[in-house]
């Protein structure tokens, strides 16, 4: 399932989700490989359709409260179409 972002970090911000239920990436098992990558080639194809393909894009998965993850199902984030900029600031420890 794929649809865009509420909250968009750029003009093309697509969730990509898949249907069987997994809380996060840390809970991803040897028999979900084949699922990981459908995810991937997803986003490829609709990077491609979305005509982002050429200047690049980001995938992103976020894991666990540290890793800004909000929703407690595994998802994956196609961002594109503008020049991103790194969204991890410098730990100021």
């Amino acid at each position: 399932m794929a649809f865009s972002d509420s909250n968009p970090l750029a003009p093309v911000h697509v969730l990509i989700i898949p249907k069987r239920h997994i809380a996060s990436v840390t809970e991803v098992a040897t028999e979900d490989e084949l699922l990981m990558g459908h995810l991937i080639l997803v986003a490829k194809r609709l990077a491609e359709k979305l005509g982002i393909c050429g200047d690049g894009y980001k995938l992103l998965i976020r894991a666990g409260s540290h890793g800004g993850q909000e929703v407690s199902h595994l998802h994956l984030h196609l961002i594109g179409g503008a020049p991103l900029l790194e969204d991890i600031r410098p730990w100021a420890g």
